[in-house]
């Protein structure tokens, strides 16, 4: 055996000083040292052996492992050295040139839009409310006057993820959570931020953008009150020269509803491509809850009253930076978000 272990020593030692990288010297510790290596096999086979030479091979075995282990270390310093050499050589620093500041990100034209939303109506009073964006169905449509064989249904193309639950088409269903978690005829002042999604896509609609949804409830609540509270939102965001009408519409979950339009800002209202020669922008709409939607949120429409509107912020931010197509908000493109 001892012959054996000899020329095994002899041939270990051979392949080693033919090989030039890590990886080949770690194939080669694995097959020699190993726990299924050819050393550490015969180093298993003592067993078999008698008493006498038992502690002699043994010896023989630990002195050819620690020599090749040896070699392997001694191998792999002189690599990583000569690596580390190498990368000196080609990766010269010049420290005569002066430091690079890293490079500030800022916020999103459509973030710095949204915050400013949440600035104006929060001085107004108004708290900020969230709720899931994978949404039931009831939430969504049933509590908000839409059973499931209304038409205007068809209005929000969805993406259904089963019958009962969908991915939100609008922020509406926090106001819904919002009247039903609280005590009921209690005075509601809300606007609820955040991603909805419906199957369109195009240079003015996307799979995925963001709305602001505004809820007031409250005793004595007027159209009136809507009226003031949009038109100062507007007039805070577009500037004092914006004029601002009122269209009658239809949404289901309010009535009487309204289409609110803002004199164009490209034109100042006189006519142009982008209002297509009208003068007016549709900004928002809005109008009084319905009743039936107070109702089943057990609020007595014969005590309280109130109104809601809903916006895109990506609309808020076309119209307020001038940009004629919604992708590009989404399309990572530096060049576009260095502008803002």
């Amino acid at each position: 055996m001892e012959q054996e272990l000899n020329s095994l020593r002899d041939t270990a030692l051979n392949e080693l000083s033919a090989i030039d990288n890590k990886e080949a010297l770690n194939d080669l510790k694995i097959k020699y040292l190993g726990k299924k290596g050819l050393l550490t096999g015969m180093l298993r086979g003592l067993g078999a052996l008698t008493p006498e030479e038992r502690p002699r091979i043994g010896q023989v075995v630990n002195e050819i492992r620690n020599e090749i282990e040896d070699i392997i270390a001694s191998k792999l310093g002189a690599m990583k050295q000569a690596e580390l050499s190498r990368k000196l050589a080609s990766e010269t620093i010049d420290v005569t040139l002066p430091g690079r500041l890293a490079e500030l990100g800022h916020l999103h034209p459509l973030t710095l839009t949204l915050n400013r939303i949440k600035d104006t109506f929060m001085r107004l009073g108004f708290e900020i409310a969230e709720g899931p964006e994978v949404e039931k169905d009831y939430y969504n449509f049933e509590a908000l006057n839409l059973p499931q064989d209304h038409p205007a249904r068809d209005m929000q193309d969805s993406f259904y993820i089963t019958k009962e639950f969908l991915l939100r088409t609008h922020t509406s269903p926090v106001q819904v959570r919002t009247l039903q978690s609280a005590e009921p005829n209690q005075p509601i002042r809300i606007i609820a931020p955040g991603k909805v999604y419906r199957r369109d896509y195009d240079a003015t609609h996307s799979p995925m953008f963001q709305q602001v949804e505004g809820l007031v409830v409250d005793k004595n609540i007027s159209f009136a009150d809507l009226k003031g509270t949009l038109e100062l939102f507007l007039k805070e965001t577009f500037g004092n020269r914006v004029n601002v009408r009122f269209r009658p519409s239809f949404f289901p979950f309010t009535e009487p509803s309204a289409e609110v339009d803002i004199s164009c800002v490209m034109c100042d209202g006189k006519g142009c491509r982008v209002c297509s020669g009208t003068g007016w922008l549709e900004i928002l709409g809005s109008g009084m809850v319905h009743p039936r939607v107070l109702e089943m949120s057990s609020f007595d429409p014969e005590q309280v009253s109130g109104f809601a509107f809903g916006m895109g912020v990506e609309r808020i931010a076309m119209l307020t930076y001038g940009i004629d197509d919604l992708r590009l908000f989404f399309d990572n493109d530096m060049r576009f978000l260095r502008q803002f």
